[in-house]
């Protein structure tokens, strides 16, 4: 037996929202409306009670499927299991900060397969490429926090 090529990934962020831990929260838990914020979301689809399936694309042009399985939903911690082009966790947790909210931002993944075997060469870019897609994220959520989670585009699913 062949042994299938993985690379692992871990990253961290810290970032600063103006808006209460309770807004920034609600944004995030609203999986299905990552699309009206979240530029680098491009579908997602619902799979069930505390899952569901994402579609992100950031600046390279490779669609990641992700299945998304909630591990911890606390009004402080929010952690989801991670399953398909990419396996392991993510996790934010939400502090009160200077009026705002300290989002902390944690995700360990291994990559698995020919993206895996890629990825040993092309670390620096998918890094770039991930570093893009949270800047996409964080920015998303301030100008949706700051809107009052007003419309957005319409969400694209995914057939379910």
């Amino acid at each position: 037996m062949v042994p299938v090529p993985t690379s692992t990934y871990s990253f961290r962020d810290r970032w600063h929202v103006d808006a209460p831990p309770e807004r920034v929260r609600e944004v995030l838990v609203d999986v299905e409306r990552y699309v009206e914020w979240w530029p680098q979301v491009v579908a997602v689809g619902y799979l069930g009670e505390g899952r569901g399936l994402v579609l992100c694309r950031s600046a390279l042009p490779y669609t990641l499927q992700l299945v998304l399985t909630e591990v911890l939903n606390r009004p402080d911690v929010l952690e989801v299991g991670v399953e398909g082009d990419l396996e392991g966790t993510v996790r934010f947790e939400l502090r009160p900060e200077g009026g705002g909210t300290r989002l902390d931002f944690a995700q360990d993944v291994v990559v698995p397969g020919l993206l895996g075997a890629l990825s040993r060469v092309a670390r620096p870019v998918l890094t770039w490429n991930h570093d893009r897609m949270m800047r996409g994220c964080v920015e998303g959520v301030r100008r949706r926090v700051a809107s009052g989670g007003g419309p957005g585009r319409a969400p694209r699913t995914v057939p379910g």
